[in-house]
């Protein structure tokens, strides 16, 4: 089969998987709060980006390598940390992990997935990062950091921007609890997609299991009771200033909208700043992430990664023009998983990276560098 004939595109893995997984589960990928305003505000904005077309260049294959924190990376995005990633599709994050690793990608794993650093640590080669929802228990994180750091995830991304929970009023009227329960609602969804149900079977109803090792010790519940809120904080200057301490690897701030937080957070330290608004998920009334990425991008020297509507290379292209330095995608990935099985994720790869391909030779870009002076109109 020609998976490029079939799903050309990430829209058309995303038809696929809508299929392929229960109502609930693709409530909790898909949507995200409020109206989706946000949402709907980053797939406007990003679609304002444009670029003059350039002629004349002769045949030449562009240049897609780049690299981070001294890593160099054939390709300019990975794969974006998701919660419950194991709820959208069976041992999604070990499955992710494998596929990024053998690409040479880095993957990044949420404190609340369904799988802990140590079950990922023969997967991640080198290339982890670990995404912390910031433990209120200084023991809870100390502990959280090493076992990441034994575990072999170089990076640590503290994401910043959830200091409270949102409504995601979508995932509310699906049905889902969390964890998921096995209500009649939810059995009646799940007959109705058997390969993700046996896949369930096979490895279990998804859970935080990282949470899970903490929850009935510092908060004397279990994570039924929605510990992984109970055991988290909203975090200060001075919780990133002792985590900065506590970490000698690269450490991201995920979640920075302002230009005005660029500077603080270069003097404390922070490696780079991940320019997200959390694709819409957490607050319903905030600028598109590329909106204030130029902005960003002119306030810092630090590296910038960016998330939040990317659906394909020409969306890649645009957050690269802007001043990113790197693109992170979630949601994309699941699509693949939940499409394809196993062989989602690399058709995605090589999707991306002939798409990229394809409209740098358009604008006449022969690397990623070359994006800002393709930009139309030009910018100062």
């Amino acid at each position: 089969m020609d998976l490029h004939a079939r799903f050309p595109a990430i829209s058309d893995l995303k038809t696929r998987a809508r299929r392929r997984v229960p109502h609930f589960a693709w409530e909790y990928l898909d949507s995200a709060t409020g109206v989706e305003a946000t949402k709907a505000r980053n797939r406007a904005k990003l679609d304002e980006v444009l670029f003059m077309p350039s002629i004349l260049h002769g045949e030449f294959t562009p240049d897609l390598s780049t690299s981070l924190f001294g890593h160099s990376y054939p390709l300019p995005f990975g794969v974006s940390p998701v919660g419950m990633s194991g709820l959208m599709w069976p041992d999604a994050e070990r499955r992710l992990a494998s596929a990024a690793t053998k690409a040479g990608l880095p993957y990044g794993l949420s404190t609340v997935a369904t799988r802990t650093p140590e079950d990922l640590a023969p997967h991640v080669g080198g290339n982890g990062w670990f995404q912390m929802y910031p433990p209120r228990d200084e023991a809870v994180r100390r502990d959280m950091l090493k076992r990441a750091r034994d575990a072999g995830f170089s990076t640590l991304v503290l994401t910043v921007d959830v200091p409270a929970a949102s409504r995601r009023e979508r995932q509310q009227r699906s049905g889902l609890t969390s964890p998921p329960r096995l209500t009649p609602r939810i059995l009646a969804q799940v007959a109705r997609c058997p390969v993700w149900a046996v896949g369930t079977l096979q490895h279990g109803m998804p859970r935080m299991k990282l949470i899970d090792d903490y929850a009935a010790k510092v908060t004397g519940l279990s994570s039924t009771e929605h510990a992984g809120y109970l055991l988290r904080t909203a975090p200060g200057w001075d919780y990133l200033q002792w985590l900065r301490d506590e970490w000698d690897g690269p450490f991201v701030v995920k979640g920075v909208m302002r230009a005005s937080d660029a500077a603080p957070l270069e003097a404390a330290g922070v490696d780079a700043l991940w320019v997200s608004n959390h694709a819409g998920r957490q607050f319903d009334a905030a600028p598109a992430s590329i909106e204030v990425l130029p902005e960003i991008r002119a306030a810092t020297k630090l590296p910038l990664i960016f998330d939040s509507g990317i659906e394909g290379g020409l969306d890649m292209l645009r957050a690269l023009a802007l001043g990113a330095d790197f693109v992170m995608l979630g949601r994309a990935w699941h699509f693949a998983l939940a499409a394809l099985g196993d062989a989602g994720p690399p058709h995605l790869v090589d999707m991306l990276s002939r798409d990229l391909a394809a409209n740098m030779v358009q604008i006449g870009a022969r690397k990623l560098s070359d994006l800002p002076d393709c930009l139309w109109p030009r910018r100062a």
